[in-house]
């Protein structure tokens, strides 16, 4: 079975966002790599962003999630207008509210976690970073 690794893009607050996911998830950076730590001359990175994250990866059980932040001179990246959703299976209600109210501290929660009508445990939020997360959990009656 295939797995999905989501990938983000940020405006410069990768490591602070990935220091918030990796409080709620817990384990260790796979990777984590600056731009200084690839210099390539034919792809100069100014000096403000040395430090900015090239590449960074946190494992989440078979997942893994990554991100990157963009760099200056090609734009920023609109958070608001970020249809795409991350999307977690909780293997319990317990884990499920865990990091539903763990992740959505300091966003907006779009669909409070709860029963739904097509009965799974689920809700929907915009973390503080402006990330689009869905919880679900699903029985296994």
């Amino acid at each position: 079975m295939a797995l999905i690794n989501p990938h983000i893009n940020f405006n410069g607050n990768a490591e602070e966002a990935f220091n918030f996911y990796k409080s709620v998830f817990g384990g260790d950076f796979a990777t984590i790599m600056r731009f200084k730590d690839l210099p390539n001359p034919e792809f100069p990175i100014a000096e403000n962003e040395a430090n900015k994250i090239m590449h960074i990866a946190l494992p989440i059980g078979q997942n893994t999630l990554m991100a990157n932040d963009v760099p200056e001179m090609l734009g920023r990246v609109n958070e608001n207008e970020n249809r795409s959703k991350i999307c977690i299976s909780a293997e319990s209600r317990e884990e499920a509210d865990r990091l539903f109210y763990g992740l959505s501290a300091g966003g907006k929660i779009e669909i409070p976690i709860d029963e739904s009508p097509w009965g799974s445990y689920f809700g929907m939020f915009r973390d503080k970073y402006g990330i689009e997360w869905m919880i679900d959990f699903t029985s296994k009656k």
